[in-house]
């Protein structure tokens, strides 16, 4: 039996109405559906994305108080888009920071971003066959 891993993206932010304006404004996204008074689901993405209100110092992974100021882990998120200058715009107008300039490689273009929340996005903008110039 085969089957496919499915996958949600969850977002510890401290206040949901701020959250929910930036992934919006940002990127797209579109309130779904309200779980309670802490998530919201947003919709415009191929996973559903929720957004989690959790209060800054409260306590998350191994014990850790949650600090919404921006951190590294080993995982992030691209969002492929068409049109990489016009999603930047976008994005710095709903409050992303950009964290370096843009870059090029054989595949296409990409840039990285914070969120307001402390969360990395790369913008990434495929370019002739995408990842297909570069695979061996």
């Amino acid at each position: 039996m085969t089957t496919t891993m499915r996958l949600l993206l969850n977002l510890d932010v401290p206040d949901l109405a701020t959250a929910e304006a930036f992934y919006v404004a940002a990127f797209g996204l579109r309130p779904a559906r309200r779980l309670g008074d802490g998530v919201l689901e947003l919709d415009g993405a191929q996973v559903p994305v929720y957004l989690l209100r959790k209060p800054a110092g409260s306590v998350g992974a191994s014990g850790s108080a949650r600090d919404y100021a921006r951190h590294w882990m080993p995982a992030h998120v691209d969002v492929v888009v068409d049109d990489l200058d016009a999603a930047l715009t976008r994005a710095l107008a709903a409050g992303a920071i950009q964290e370096g300039a843009v870059r090029e490689a054989d595949w296409g273009r990409i840039v990285q971003l914070a969120d307001p929340f402390g969360h990395g996005w790369c913008l990434l903008q495929f370019l002739g066959r995408g990842y297909d110039e570069i695979a061996g």
